[in-house]
């Protein structure tokens, strides 16, 4: 039946891209997706009428229903609800094209995800944001990783890789010569060298591009790794017509996705950087380089456990463990079982200050007792068990910004109150 259903869906999105076939931009990767799928929508909101859906509904089923703007089912069970998708669907087709590019993220549990997302959706452009490992317990190493996220490449009219993040020998999965690149190092083809550093965040320095040229600007971006989102979005900009101008003026205009990088106000004067939508070993190792960065007279780190990292999760966080420098910070919180487990103990044999903590309120009670003055702290998590997002509140300077932090719907607050205060659900 679930099958049944779904062949329904990609059917009637089959219908909608004859019908109305607007330009079709993809995004996948091991971290990064939407940022970069919210940056690339800025951007092209300079020319064109643009859909991003919000969120990350890139699975099988709700990737459908993003690319042609219905909502989804509230009750996923429901069978009179999926007709009515089907009918909204139906109706979306046959209305004239109301947008000129849809950008959409797609997101792979298994191997073959990916590839069950190009037999019925030919892009324009595929940008690949990242390999490193993800769901581990399923991918049994980065390549099989590499060769899933890279597979968008072959039905694309031109895949955009990340130069960065994607290490050369796994090139021979794009499986296509139509290729570009993008990155902060002058080997991309589009790519931003950063010049310095500025006082209220972000960076100065030059975007350059085949048909850019170089360009002098500031970009707002909280760590050298959100910098390769702008640039990728800059690279989509060019390849579809943009000029220079409306490039700049879409970079200029991005703001920071909630949960991701985002600066938050704290008490005692601190700075929050909420990184706490997800975590990764390489979004991990970017966000605490980022901390390193700010001058700060207390760094704290939250660091939660990197969730779905199969047999390989003792080793990578241990290995993000070696990256906490007890010359850089006060201390090393960390929420989850593989993070109290892995990550701790690593981080107090070079010498930090460690606390682990099972839930993110503990957590957030005890930065809460030890935070200084114009301190530094970095939320980074991931979802099941950790939700480091829910420490952040307890640091923040005004409950107003609640609303700024990631899952903080009615549903994801029961859900968490369920896995931390069984007793009280």
């Amino acid at each position: 039946m679930k099958n049944k259903l779904l062949q329904l869906l990609e059917a009637q999105v089959r219908r909608y891209f004859k019908k109305t076939p607007p330009k079709l931009v993809v995004i996948t990767g091991s971290v990064g997706k939407t940022g970069t799928k919210a940056a690339i929508a800025t951007v092209l909101g300079q020319r064109f009428r643009v859909r991003a859906h919000q969120g990350n509904h890139n699975t099988h089923f709700s990737v459908p229903l993003a690319l042609m703007d219905v909502p989804y089912p509230p009750n996923p069970r429901s069978a009179w609800q999926w007709l009515k998708v089907l009918l909204l669907m139906r109706l979306k087709t046959a209305r004239p094209k109301d947008v000129e590019v849809i950008i959409q993220e797609l997101g792979t549990d298994t191997p073959g995800d990916i590839p069950r997302f190009m037999s019925y959706l030919k892009p324009d452009i595929a940008v690949i944001t990242a390999v490193s490992p993800e769901h581990m317990e399923f991918f049994k190493d980065l390549d099989t990783v590499a060769r899933e996220e890279l597979s968008p490449a072959a039905a694309s009219g031109l895949a955009l890789i990340n130069r960065d993040d994607i290490a050369e020998e796994f090139a021979r999965y794009a499986a296509t010569s139509s290729i570009s690149t993008y990155g902060l190092s002058g080997v991309a083809e589009y790519n931003f060298l950063i010049e310095d550093r500025l006082a209220e965040g972000g960076f100065k320095g030059k975007l350059t591009g085949p048909e850019l040229g170089s360009v002098s600007l500031s970009l707002n971006a909280v760590g050298e790794h959100n910098l390769k989102a702008l640039v990728a979005a800059a690279a989509v900009g060019a390849k579809l017509g943009l000029s220079g101008r409306q490039i700049v003026s879409g970079l200029e205009s991005v703001k920071p996705v909630p949960g991701r990088m985002q600066l938050l106000r704290g008490l005692n004067n601190s700075v929050l950087i909420d990184d706490s939508y997800n975590s990764s070993p390489l979004a991990a190792a970017a966000a605490l380089k980022t901390l390193y960065d700010f001058e700060a007279p207390q760094r704290i780190a939250i660091l939660g456990s990197m969730n779905e990292l199969g047999g390989m999760s003792p080793q990578l966080h241990e290995s993000l463990g070696e990256l906490c420098d007890p010359r850089l910070l006060a201390w090393v919180v960390t929420v989850g079982h593989d993070a109290a487990q892995y990550l701790a103990p690593a981080a107090a044999a070079r010498g930090c200050q460690v606390r682990s903590f099972a839930s993110p309120y503990e957590a957030g009670a005890f930065v809460h007792k030890v935070l200084e003055p114009h301190a530094v702290v970095l939320a980074k998590g991931s979802q099941n068990g950790v939700f480091t997002e829910e420490a952040l509140k307890m640091l923040l300077h005004s409950t107003a910004d609640e609303a700024r932090l990631v899952r903080q719907s009615p549903q994801w607050l029961l859900k968490k109150r369920a896995q931390f205060f069984k007793d009280a659900v």
